[in-house]
């Protein structure tokens, strides 16, 4: 019997065949416990559905998992959860090279203990390079604001980069709209919400750094994070008492102990 990978990488996509073949490369060479990648398409015909094909022979736990659930990040992430076989699952983007850097630190997270680990761009570090101005500014200011008025604690909670149990996934009960990425915003805040014990690493993110064009519609995103945003901030009023107060951070380190942990 295959032993069970400690890591899932679930990578929702749509016809990313440079950017997965390069990330593919990159995971392969960088991320050293044991793990699976299982790429999720909506269509069979999906120009991805090549690139994993002509790598999978090469790579250990590489597979491709059709999403039947229905269009949207949500369901892709439903579809490919369920095939999941990890200890840990990690939610990722097959365009943003920098997080891979992070995995270590967020896996050192889970074992600390933690139950929901989001990488941040906003704070220890952390940065954001390329993609939309106007999402950047956007994706900023939502979460300086949602971490003043509401009183948790994770400074990213837009990010698609998260960590977290399989079981967690349907105690979410996740509802976001098939609008871009707007479920990793109702991830982050539903987490903190639940009391679970948090954590963050910082990233430098670096958005299509291989080309490819964006889906950001201004319009459609801002009301479907907006949604998130006042839903959170209500919920977070009246559940004042269950938001945590902490979020262990782990800082990447160039020492042999790979990271520094604090609260």
């Amino acid at each position: 019997m295959t032993p069970r990978p400690e890591l899932t990488i679930v990578m929702p996509v749509r016809n990313e065949g440079l950017n997965l073949r390069i990330m593919l490369k990159i995971l392969s060479a960088v991320v050293d416990v044991s793990h699976e990648v299982l790429v999720v398409v909506d269509q069979q015909d999906d120009a991805s559905v090549p690139v994993v094909e002509a790598i999978s022979p090469t790579y250990a736990r590489l597979a491709v998992v059709h999403n039947t659930h229905g269009r949207g990040i949500l369901n892709a992430l439903r579809a490919g959860v369920g095939a999941a076989q990890g200890r840990y699952i990690l939610i990722f983007a097959a365009d943003e090279v920098g997080p891979v850097l992070a995995i270590d630190d967020m896996i050192a997270l889970m074992q600390h203990g933690c139950d929901f680990v989001s990488c941040t761009r906003y704070a220890h570090g952390g940065r954001r390079l390329g993609g939309s101005l106007v999402g950047g500014l956007l994706s900023r200011l939502a979460n300086w604001l949602f971490c003043r008025l509401s009183g948790c604690r994770l400074t990213d909670a837009t990010t698609g980069i998260k960590m977290f149990r399989p079981a967690l996934f349907e105690t979410l009960h996740l509802e976001a709209r098939p609008v871009g990425w707007a479920v990793a915003f109702e991830m982050g805040i539903k987490a903190q919400l639940a009391g679970l014990r948090l954590g963050e690493v910082p990233i430098v993110s670096i958005d299509r750094l291989y080309g490819g064009k964006s889906t950001f519609a201004l319009g459609p995103w801002t009301a479907e994070y907006l949604r998130w945003f006042v839903w959170g901030l209500r919920q977070s009023m009246r559940l004042q008492r269950n938001t945590p107060r902490e979020v262990m951070v782990r800082i990447p380190s160039a020492t042999a102990m790979g990271g520094k942990v604090r609260m």
